[in-house]
């Protein structure tokens, strides 16, 4: 690397020894080089040329050559052409230049004729060049890209310069996310932003990143969720919301987990959570179809059809029929700890029967749940935010959305009573006390904003990452975020 860094470093210094810039500032294309390939593909026999001038520009990937003609394969962002470099159309100085000076990795911008060499590959025959960005690091070997997971993850750059499986599986990622703003638009939603610094951590169980806020001598924490503050938008009138939130979570790294990520969260007023299915199956075989032309897909080792409907289950059936046990929350907690020691399901003393019955269901169940299902109906005490359950107050009417045994959406009929939502609160708070660094805080301004009414509410969110990794077939989660997180290259 650093002998190829002073070749190239010498050829940047030769460059400017006569007046040229390696760097200049712009370069003025008429087409992209999926524009060239649109409207002259079709259009020109091999072995034909046209006297359509064009001005293209992209990045160096391959380039040979063969007496007194070159060729170079160059990709822009739309797509990759081939350039057809001679030295009877450049002349000899500059076919020279060509041939010295840019090398695999470069930024070119050229001008020349659109034609089909005689086995058909459209190109473009360079009538003149410029080198827009000297490239100091040569790109990886041709054949073999860039292999090692940690590199191509810690220089996302390189990656998706050299591995075309990393540019398929971004591309799925943005349209699938364009889809999704698109659906919800269509439907009414509009889209908001809330505050990413939060005084109270609140909308989901999980521990925050905090921080100083020295202007106003407060500590706050960067946001596990948007829910407190979009239902807060409910209650200012607005019936239809949501947002694409950045999120974070002071917690482990691994295949499923980072601890910033992207949530789709949405509350509908005069909906439940039996509204949110529907919408959320709606959406997802939507965002299918969008990224990847179908709602059928290949993940994990497992065909999965995200085609509406999907399969609606509740927790406590699933547990019947996985586990072999009847649970409930109503049950003793001495009876259910009983149960979790039958089945090897570690608890501890502060557990309540809900947090047994949902232990039991993740420990025996989840996993098990291979077919897009809505697990209905999870113990009141778990689900500080959710309405209790219209047929049994133990219960909520909240839902999560299991594929091949990983959650990818949660959803609930939301909790609109002020004075139940406090004493939720402050269960929660009693449970932080006991050492439990997930539970929410006390959020006392949202309690206020439910005490002017929140009107009967839907709401769900929905793990963006996690749906890219099913429409694009990957396992890790690093492999659909840009720039996943890593430890620092001197503690490897």
């Amino acid at each position: 690397m650093e002998d190829e860094l002073a070749v190239r470093l010498a050829k940047v210094d030769e460059i400017r020894g006569r007046g040229d810039d390696p760097y200049p500032v712009r370069f003025d294309r008429t087409h992209t080089l999926r524009e060239v390939r649109e409207h002259w593909d079709d259009r020109i026999d091999a072995g034909s040329s046209t006297d359509d001038f064009v001005r293209v520009a992209g990045r160096v990937l391959l380039k040979r050559s063969q007496g007194r003609l070159s060729f170079a394969k160059v990709r822009d962002g739309s797509g990759e052409l081939q350039l057809f470099v001679s030295q009877g159309e450049l002349g000899p100085d500059a076919f020279g230049r060509f041939g010295d000076e840019v090398d695999r990795g470069d930024w070119v911008g050229v001008e020349g004729k659109v034609m089909k060499t005689k086995l058909g590959e459209l190109s473009v025959n360079v009538s003149s060049f410029q080198l827009l960005a000297k490239a100091l690091r040569p790109l990886p070997e041709k054949w073999h890209g860039l292999a090692d997971t940690d590199t191509r993850y810690r220089q996302r750059y390189v990656d998706l310069m050299a591995n075309d499986e990393a540019r398929r599986v971004f591309d799925i990622r943005f349209a699938a996310v364009n889809a999704m703003r698109r659906f919800l638009a269509d439907r009414g939603f509009i889209e908001v932003e809330t505050p990413v610094l939060h005084s109270v951590a609140g909308g989901a169980s999980a521990r925050p990143f905090t921080t100083h806020h020295n202007a106003l001598d407060v500590e706050l924490a960067l946001r596990i969720a948007p829910e407190l503050y979009l239902k807060r938008l409910i209650v200012g009138g607005y019936d239809r919301v949501f947002e694409l939130a950045r999120v974070f979570r002071n917690e482990g790294l691994s295949t499923r987990h980072n601890p910033e990520f992207t949530m789709l969260e949405l509350y509908e007023a005069f909906a439940d959570y039996t509204d949110m299915m529907r919408l959320t199956e709606e959406l997802i075989a939507d965002a299918a179809r969008a990224a990847t032309g179908a709602t059928t897909v290949e993940w994990d080792g497992a065909k999965i059809d995200l085609e509406p409907p999907f399969e609606r289950r509740t927790l406590l059936e699933l547990v019947r029929e996985h586990a072999g046990v009847d649970v409930h929350p109503s049950q003793p907690l001495e009876s259910l700890r009983s149960t979790c020691d039958s089945l090897g399901v570690p608890w501890e003393k502060s557990w309540t029967s809900g947090k047994l019955v949902l232990e039991i269901y993740e420990k025996t169940t989840e996993a098990n749940i291979k077919t897009p299902t809505f697990v209905c109906d999870y113990p009141r005490d778990v689900s500080p935010l959710a309405r209790a359950h219209r047929d049994d107050p133990t219960l909520t009417e909240r839902f999560e959305l299991i594929v091949h045994g990983r959650e990818l959406a949660n959803a609930f009929s939301e909790l609109n009573d002020p004075v139940e939502q406090l004493r939720r609160f402050e269960a929660q708070a009693s449970l932080k006390q006991l050492g439990d660094e997930e539970a929410q805080g006390v959020d006392l301004d949202y309690v206020r904003a439910l005490e002017y009414g929140l009107p009967p509410t839907g709401g769900m969110g929905l793990g963006v990452d996690r749906l890219v990794m099913v429409l694009a077939g990957v396992t890790s989660i690093r492999e659909v975020i840009l720039f996943p997180h890593l430890r620092p290259e001197a503690e490897r």
